[in-house]
């Protein structure tokens, strides 16, 4: 048994974390389109708010050396963008007209 049974920072589950991010950050920014904004505008939020989480826990731990940097980043940029447009568009919306 030459091999060594002690994990490696690549092995933990924290690893996955920016992948995840940049999964659902994609899955939020396809909102964008403007013939699906409305039929995805609760995937765009739900998504949009856990890339941006996972997205950050992922930046924390790229920093110690666990996952990779951009992935992370990325995924938590299209998860802000997915999470920003359906709450403009719905304040848009519904805002008060001035007279």
């Amino acid at each position: 048994m030459s091999e060594s049974t002690t994990p490696e920072p690549a092995d933990s589950p924290a690893a996955a974390l920016g992948c995840t991010a940049l999964f659902l950050g994609l899955a939020a920014a396809t909102d964008l389109w403007p013939t699906l904004t409305f039929g995805l505008f609760p995937v765009s939020l739900i998504a949009g708010g856990l890339a941006v989480v996972l997205g950050l826990a992922g930046v924390h731990y790229a920093r110690r050396g666990i996952g990779r940097m951009w992935i992370a980043v990325t995924g938590t940029v299209l998860g802000a963008i997915g999470f920003a447009w359906p709450v403009a568009l719905f304040l848009t919306l519904f805002a008060p007209v001035a007279p």
